[in-house]
């Protein structure tokens, strides 16, 4: 629910279109809220106005060369609250459907293990030999790579 000083904006896609903001979405791990935020704040760095409110030959000489919007695919350092990150080498993943058991060896012979969903493994891309980073805040255990 948005909050009073907020607005709702709908439109309607082609099925392609949706597609290629999920998958978007999916590969930069953000949201379509995150991804359109960003598009919208890009158009106020755009130096000319819309097509149509610029003169018909001047529309015609910009369409040769629209402006590109490009939003960032990479991933912003990671900030996290947790003060005991652990550097170690990752012994074991014990893959399941859902979730995956991930064994990281750390200083002095330690093994820690936590349980994180598969996509997470996958996307991090642990497997035996890779250096993580186990993050320890309260009673948790997070995986984290570089």
């Amino acid at each position: 629910m948005p909050r009073k000083e907020q607005g709702w904006i709908t439109f309607q896609t082609s099925d392609e279109e949706r597609k290629i903001l999920e998958n978007f979405c999916q590969q930069s791990q953000r949201t379509k809220t995150e991804i359109l935020r960003e598009l919208v704040r890009s158009l106020n760095t755009l130096s000319s106005p819309p097509a149509g409110q610029l003169p018909t030959k001047q529309r015609q000489k910009n369409n040769a060369d629209t402006a590109h919007i490009e939003i960032s695919t990479q991933k912003k350092p990671l900030k996290v609250s947790s003060r005991n990150i652990l550097k170690g080498v990752v012994k074991e993943v014990i893959r399941g459907e859902v979730n995956s058991q991930v064994t990281i060896k750390v200083i002095h012979e330690l093994e820690l293990t936590s349980v994180i969903t598969t996509v997470s493994v996958d996307d991090l891309e642990l497997y035996e030999g890779t250096e993580a980073y186990a993050l320890i805040k309260s009673s948790d255990i997070a995986i984290a790579k570089d």
